[in-house]
C-alpha cells in the first residue's frame, strides 16, 4: 500500500490534486517557493447587515432546507435544528425567518487576502438531444471506465482530508489517467462504455461543465445523467483560452459566446475543447420529479441551491448570498444552501448559482458572472470550521 501511495504521490506532481467530486484542484507543481495557502476568515455579524434580508423565494430555500436536513440530520450539532425544521411543515415567511434569526448567526465570509467579494457563476441542467446509437458526428458520454482509479489520500494522511487522486495502472506502475485528447482519440473508455449519444458535440462538451442534464432520445423518452466521475486533469476554462487565443474578447466569453464561435468556428473545435483536459463521467439517474442530485447527495432547488468549495464551506451550510442579477446591476439576495462541488468552484467566496432547468435557465446561467458577498448561516452553538 506505502508503494502504491507513494506512486500516487507521483502522480500528484505529474497531473495535479483532485478533491472530492466533482474535480481537481490546482496544483501550481513545480514552483520553487509556494504561496501561503488561502484561508477563509469568519466575521459574526447582525442579521441586519445581510442586504434585503430576508429577500426573496424564502419558501423555495426552505424546501431546499429541508433536502439538505436529510443528511444534515445525522451530524452533530444539527440534528436537533433539522428536527425542528422537519416538525414544522411548511412555514409562512415570517415563521421561516423567525427560525433562522433565532436558531443562527450570519457569519460574513472573508478571505486571508483581505478580500470580502469573490466571483459568482451560474450553472443549469441542459436538455439536449441524442440516441443509444453511435453515427458520425454524434458525440459519447460516457460511463466511469473501469481502469479509473481514485484514490483517497485522507485514508492515510489525515492532513489531505477529502484529497483524491485519479489515475490508471501501466504494469505495476500508477500513472495520470488518459486526459481529454487522448480520450477523443479513443484510448479509453470503449465505445460499450457509452451512456448515450449526443446528437451535438459542443452540447456534450457543455453537459460535462454543468455536470448533469437530459437527452431526449428520438422516441420522445428522456434519459437523465448526472456526474459520476472524472479523469484527474485539471480543469481549464475554455473561455479565458479563446480570450488567450485573440478569439473573443472577456464580455464575450460567456456559454452563449463560446458556443457561437464554436459553431463559426468548426475546423477549430476539437482544438478548443483539448484545451480542457479535464474529462467527466456520468451515471444514469432515475427520472424522477425535482433537480439533479449535487455533491451532498440531494436533490437540487431551482434558485436555491449553490455550489461552494467545500475546503471552506461545509456542505449543507445555510448561505446569505449577495449578488445581482446576471449582466446586470439589479439585486439578487437569496437564502441558499450549500449542496454541490464544482471543479471550478475554488477559493473562500466563490459560488455556483443552481438556475434550474431547460434553455431559459441556460440563458441566465451562461451570462452570470458577477461579483458577489456571501455568508454562512451558522448554528449558535456549533463552532465555526476550520476554513482551510
Amino acid at each position: 500500500m506505502r508503494s502504491l501511495l507513494r506512486s500516487a504521490l507521483l502522480l500528484t506532481l505529474l497531473a495535479g490534486c483532485a478533491s472530492t467530486p466533482p474535480s481537481p484542484t490546482d496544483c501550481r507543481c513545480g514552483e520553487a517557493a509556494k504561496p501561503a495557502p488561502i484561508s477563509a476568515v469568519y466575521q459574526a455579524a447582525s442579521w441586519s447587515a445581510l442586504p434585503g434580508w430576508p429577500a426573496e423565494k424564502l419558501s423555495a430555500s426552505w424546501a431546499a432546507w429541508l433536502q439538505s436536513c436529510s443528511k444534515l440530520a445525522n451530524r452533530a450539532g444539527w440534528k436537533a435544528l433539522c428536527a425542528e425544521a422537519r416538525a414544522m411543515g411548511q412555514p409562512d415567511e415570517a415563521t421561516i425567518r423567525q427560525f433562522f434569526e433565532s436558531r443562527f448567526q450570519p457569519q460574513r465570509i472573508l478571505s486571508s487576502e483581505g478580500k470580502d467579494s469573490g466571483l459568482i457563476t451560474g450553472y443549469y441542467e441542459p436538455l439536449l438531444t441524442g440516441s443509444k446509437e453511435a453515427a458520425p458526428g454524434r458525440a459519447p458520454i460516457y460511463a466511469v471506465p473501469d481502469d479509473l482509479l481514485t484514490i483517497d489520500l485522507g485514508d492515510n494522511f489525515p492532513e489531505l482530508k477529502g484529497q483524491r487522486l485519479r489515475g490508471r495502472l501501466e504494469g505495476r506502475k500508477v500513472v495520470p489517467y488518459w486526459s481529454r485528447a487522448e480520450i477523443d482519440a479513443g484510448k479509453a473508455p470503449t465505445p460499450g462504455l457509452a451512456l448515450v449519444w449526443a446528437d451535438d458535440p459542443i452540447e456534450a462538451f457543455f453537459l460535462q461543465i454543468q455536470g448533469s442534464g437530459r437527452v431526449k432520445l428520438e422516441d420522445g423518452s428522456l434519459l437523465r445523467v448526472g456526474y459520476a466521475d472524472q479523469n484527474g486533469h485539471p480543469y481549464k476554462s475554455i473561455g479565458k483560452w479563446l480570450i488567450e487565443q485573440g478569439q473573443l474578447q472577456p464580455n464575450e466569453a460567456s456559454m452563449q459566446g463560446i458556443q457561437a464561435w464554436a459553431r463559426a468556428n468548426p475546423a477549430r473545435l476539437q482544438e478548443m475543447l483539448e484545451a480542457n483536459p479535464s474529462y467527466v463521467f456520468f451515471r444514469q439517474l432515475p427520472n424522477a420529479e425535482g433537480g439533479p442530485i449535487g455533491a451532498l447527495n440531494v436533490p437540487l432547488t431551482d434558485e436555491a441551491s449553490v455550489a461552494i468549495d467545500p475546503k471552506f464551506v461545509p456542505l449543507g451550510t445555510p448561505l446569505f448570498l449577495a449578488t445581482t442579477w446576471p449582466n446586470d446591476s439589479k439585486p439578487l439576495n437569496r437564502l441558499v444552501h450549500a449542496q454541490d462541488t464544482g471543479g471550478a468552484i475554488r477559493g473562500p467566496i466563490r459560488a455556483d448559482f443552481f438556475w434550474g432547468f431547460g434553455h431559459e435557465a441556460g440563458q441566465l446561467a451562461g451570462r452570470m458572472k458577477q461579483q458577489g458577498q456571501i455568508w454562512m448561516i451558522w448554528p449558535r452553538d456549533l463552532p465555526l470550521p476550520a476554513g482551510k
